[in-house]
């Protein structure tokens, strides 16, 4: 007999439902839960009050003896939490006790009293922690920490070594934490974009340990594995990053006018029969395949064979395939720079990979690429050797600028080409280039990367205020048309800006019409180049201080989007003024009134 078969009709539909609209990490702790909630009734162990998904994974089933794990993450984008989560649901499914933490919702004052922590963090912009984590960081880094003589600990960081301070944040909190007196017991993790690759054996390392010390803390205890997902076919047949769904592009159309120093487009591109559903805030994959032209370039000044197999692990391909479709040339990273510095010995390339070198490596990441490096520090490779050096081609993320409220089986993106000249040739980024290239019809391979950070309010009736200048409105248009499509009450404020009214106002005739059907209740501009002294948002924010904070007082929800060197810092810092002008709040207490904000979900950054 099905076990379903024993459900009344109603109760079958309603676990049917549950099991198509949660997830697989969701499911599993359901399963625990509900497993707890039999044993209660059936007389054994006392109520307990169910713990919330987001801050704990103890399998009720297995009620084991030892004291759970705890694995905290801090996520900007969603990738740490994804991977934390998933490490914590193949725990629960063996029976190790676990308790998962996002940074914000994580008790300090517990730190004494951890035995085994697990960090995993990414980091943001230039060696920063992301928003979730600021305050956790903060703490640990004080005077306030306490010693940690009992804690055994791992790190994995998760980062991008096209900056200088690749997992900065991870490093800094594996240093402070054995500076408290805390043992590390496995290397930390510093993951690149091709995330799996480290994530997958840190885990493997992490999970090895953790079931060590559940059978030595009860070694007859059965494992709560053998979990049945509900739905997990369906979901299997899902496009994802590794399986992703061949788009059709619908239009591709320059947004920018004559005049414009930058070429920005709007693309929309048909997801017609792929299944796959986003919400606003969520990003697009895309992987890109690289600009032919440079391919050649670096093969012929390595005065390599295009067609020469390479085999790395299990796969054999030609140089040129690798190239085209599995290395990053457009982004340089300090790890291969490093193995250039053992074939070329220049005093520049010598110390930019030095201990000291900061401020050149700075400079040869920020105005280099692969080829430019290639072309300036002479050395001899062999087909192998560079494919190996070279970081594994990662798709790019882009905000998704429609709401399928509006667009249904399409979806939508704003995308600046990354287009400039280094010693009189052309170089470009990847993707935007890729994209750039590809005609009505073509297709490009795609996948949704949720955003949990970034979402609306789930009351409509709140008020939002919006700040994306450049492409960082991209998400803020798919907003405006969610609202409008839910229908509330809530008031949409839009901060934009860019250079020039006349030729950088991206989507102005649809903000105007906004502003004429009342879905967009306010919108505030900042051309920066349009008079002779340059106005930002974070300048109109403050011009508009005493209006925003009594929106924010009121409940509104802040969203930035965009540039994280300088734009987002500009920001960050202008509402902080805003409430010691008009809240009367000292420095410390508007930088913890801006905390606050974020832990409640009110105050959301999408920066990059």
């Amino acid at each position: 007999m099905h076990a379903l078969s024993r459900l009344s009709e109603s109760n079958r539909g309603l676990i049917q439902q549950i099991a198509e609209e949660l997830d697989p990490f969701s499911l599993n702790w359901l399963s625990g839960y509900l497993a707890g909630v039999a044993q209660v009734r059936n007389g054994g162990a006392q109520a307990q009050a169910a713990p919330s998904p987001e801050l704990s994974l103890v399998p009720a089933a297995s009620a084991p003896s030892q004291k759970p794990a705890t694995i905290v993450f801090g996520s900007q984008t969603g990738n740490a939490q994804h991977v934390a989560e998933a490490f914590a649901q193949r725990c629960e499914a063996a029976g190790i006790p676990v308790r998962l933490l996002r940074a914000d919702r994580y008790p300090t004052r517990e730190l004494k009293d951890e035995r085994l922590l697990y960090v995993i963090m990414s980091t943001q912009g230039e060696g920063d922690p992301p928003d979730d984590s600021i305050a956790f960081f903060e703490f640990l880094s004080g005077a306030r920490a306490p010693k940690l003589p009992k804690l055994k600990y791992g790190v994995l960081g998760l980062g991008d070594s096209s900056y200088p301070l690749f997992c900065g944040i991870a490093e800094k909190i594996d240093q402070r934490l054995q500076a408290l007196g805390a043992e590390r017991i496995q290397e930390t993790g510093l993951a690149d974009l091709d995330i799996a690759t480290v994530a997958g054996p840190w885990q493997d390392k992490a999970f090895a340990l953790l079931e060590q010390d559940r059978q030595a803390a009860a070694p007859a205890a059965a494992p709560g594995g053998n979990v049945t997902v509900l739905g997990a076919q369906s979901r299997a047949n899902a496009y994802t990053r590794e399986k992703p769904f061949l788009a059709t592009v619908l239009q591709s159309q320059p947004i920018t006018g004559r005049g414009s120093s930058r070429d920005i487009r709007h693309y929309e591109l048909s997801l017609e029969g792929s299944g796959l559903k986003y919400q606003p805030g969520d990003a697009l994959g895309v992987w890109p395949t690289q600009n032919e032209n440079l391919v050649q370039a670096v093969i012929q000044t390595l005065k390599l064979d295009p067609q020469e197999q390479v085999a790395i692990q299990d796969n054999s391909r030609s140089l040129q395939d690798w190239l085209r479709h599995y290395r990053e040339l457009t982004q340089l990273t300090k790890p291969f720079l490093a193995e250039l510095a053992k074939r070329n010995h220049d005093p520049v390339l010598q110390a930019a990979v030095g201990p000291e070198g900061l401020p050149t490596l700075q400079e040869l990441l920020g105005t280099h690429q692969v080829l430019d490096v290639l072309q300036r520090f002479p050395a001899a490779w062999s087909a192998a050797e560079l494919v190996a050096a070279l970081r594994p081609l990662a798709p790019r993320m882009y905000s998704i600028a429609s709401s399928q409220s509006e667009v249904d089986e399409e979806v939508h993106l704003t995308v600046a080409k990354v287009q400039y000249q280094f010693n009189e040739q052309d170089r470009w980024g990847v993707a935007s280039d890729y994209l750039a290239r590809l005609a009505e019809g073509d297709t490009v391979p795609v996948f949704i990367d949720p955003n949990t950070r970034f979402r609306l309010p789930e009351d409509p009736g709140r008020d939002v205020i919006m700040i994306g200048p450049g492409t960082g409105v991209a998400p803020f248009r798919a907003f405006v048309q969610e609202r409008a499509a839910q229908g509330g009450e809530g008031r949409n404020w839009l901060f934009f800006g860019n250079p020039h009214f006349h030729s950088d106002f991206l989507y102005q005739t649809e903000w105007q019409r906004a502003l004429q059907d009342g879905q967009l209740h306010q919108l505030d501009l900042a051309f920066s180049r349009d008079q002779q002294e340059k106005i930002y948002v974070q300048h109109r924010l403050l011009e508009k201080a005493a209006e925003v904070y009594a929106w924010i007082q009121g409940g509104a929800h802040i969203y930035v989007c965009g540039d994280a060197a300088r734009m987002a810092k500009d920001v960050h810092q202008a509402l902080q003024d805003i409430a010691r002008q008009q809240g009367g709040l000292d420095a410390e207490q508007a930088r913890a009134w801006l905390e606050e904000l974020s832990a409640q979900g009110r105050y959301a950054r999408d920066v990059y």
